[in-house]
């Protein structure tokens, strides 16, 4: 009998992290991608003696497969992904895949808001905390390279829903789910209850011994939690009541309890303001202490963390006009977070590939606080539409640079310029990256 054949469907960052892990785990490997392939991958690709193709898939090479791996961004309802499927092949994800050979403690988040920023946050934590770990899934390097190339004792991983629906026996030691709104819907047939169910995956498989940390405020992961049995140990996180375990607020401080332990600390110590960023450093303050770091660490990362790139991050003041790169808010619910945080009057740029938004609980905020909406986008019918009645002004435009020259043309001292789109970015830009990119650099450049 020869090797068991491994093909990849995708040749990006993560499906060549798993060419790379099935190669030195010794199987017959062959990635697929239709598109190009970027030149650092097909590097890679060349370093490890992998074969592969670009601009196209050949039956012949992939329908011959005992397990196809596909990467997170392939649609289920793609060609290739239909026929795989006819042919009984199992699919599954470079996480599901890379967890099979990985034997590290495994931090694992989710949810529609808050998982980039928690994550970096636990990951800087165990760092501090002087531990062996690494930061893979939706951020960083892939998972299932690092899996091959280095010995972690912990990883911390950010999961989408995409990623978690390729998943079948692997099972975190702390899951975290950080909340659950609209998202993604076009990619769940527009029900939100398919959404919820490819969120909940994180919690498949835990046992007892482990963790599962949530939001008690949220109203969906709640409801789902009451309607499905989880032995898992449950540990809450709420700015509405006091809790056993898990984290609460009271009065202006911060409590986390964990078993017998408890840890607390004034709310204005954060390093990250505002409602949802409380949130998220109360989720990761219960992962650092369900992996038992210390207090003095705990205090320290939570007043030192810098936050991430393209999240509320503020770019420059240019005559008394705050720029904030919210890039990253690429549904209803980023961008309610971003409006709430705002103090001073807003220049407001939004759109771009619209996902089935519905955009009223964002009519409030808007009306108290935008002064001028910028859509960036190629169709912005919506927006006008939800809007017109809103705002005193609505401009369109199509591309960075345009949107930074209306918003600097359109603003007065004393505003905030708050690219919080709401949409994601493949209409104009390759990710939320490189738009936030360019909107930086339009910055720069006035």
């Amino acid at each position: 009998m020869g090797k068991k054949r491994i093909v990849i469907l995708g040749g990006g960052e993560s499906g060549v992290g798993s060419a790379v892990l099935a190669k030195v785990k010794g199987f017959d490997v062959f990635l697929s991608d239709s598109g190009t392939i970027k030149p650092q991958y097909k590097e890679t690709l060349g370093k490890f003696s992998i074969d592969y193709e670009e601009g196209g898939h050949t039956n012949e090479k992939i329908l011959c497969a005992d397990e196809v791996i596909k990467s997170p961004g392939i649609p289920e309802e793609n060609p290739m992904v239909q026929s795989i499927r006819e042919y009984r092949i199992p699919v599954i994800s470079e996480i599901e895949f890379a967890g099979r050979y990985d034997h590290a403690k495994k931090i694992c988040i989710t949810g529609s808001n808050g998982k980039t920023t928690t994550t970096s946050l636990i990951y800087y934590m165990l760092k501090n905390a002087g531990l062996n770990v690494g930061l893979a899934g939706n951020i960083g390097k892939s998972y299932a390279y690092q899996v091959a190339t280095e010995n972690f004792d912990y990883y911390v991983i950010e999961l989408s829903s995409f990623q978690l629906d390729g998943m079948y026996a692997f099972k975190a030691d702390i899951a975290i789910l950080t909340n659950i709104t609209p998202d993604h819907l076009d990619r769940y047939q527009f029900k939100m209850q398919n959404y919820v169910d490819a969120k909940f995956r994180i919690v498949q498989n835990l046992t007892e011994k482990e963790c599962f940390v949530f939001c008690a405020d949220d109203p969906i992961s709640t409801k789902e939690l009451n309607r499905i049995v989880l032995t898992a140990k449950k540990l809450p996180f709420t700015q509405k009541k006091k809790v056993n375990q898990g984290a609460f607020i009271d009065e202006d401080r911060l409590f986390v309890r964990y078993e017998e332990d408890e840890y607390s600390m004034y709310l204005k110590e954060l390093a990250l303001q505002g409602k949802h960023n409380v949130y998220n450093s109360m989720a990761a303050a219960i992962a650092a202490k369900a992996v038992n770091i210390d207090n003095k660490v705990i205090r320290e990362s939570l007043m030192n963390f810098q936050g991430v790139e393209h999240r509320l991050e503020k770019v420059m003041s240019i005559k008394g006009v705050m720029y904030i790169n919210d890039s990253k808010a690429t549904n209803v619910d980023s961008a309610w977070y971003a409006l709430e945080s705002m103090t001073t009057p807003v220049v407001w740029i939004a759109g771009g590939k619209d996902k089935g938004n519905d955009y009223e609980p964002l009519y409030k905020f808007v009306k108290d606080k935008v002064k001028v909406l910028i859509c960036m986008g190629l169709h912005n019918e919506k927006l006008h539409k939800c809007f017109a009645d809103k705002v005193d002004k609505i401009i369109d435009v199509t591309s960075a640079k345009d949107a930074v020259r209306a918003a600097y043309e359109n603003s007065v001292p004393g505003d905030t310029v708050l690219l919080s789109p709401c949409c994601a970015s493949f209409d104009l830009f390759k990710s939320y990256e490189d738009r936030g990119e360019q909107f930086k650099k339009a910055i720069r450049e006035l």
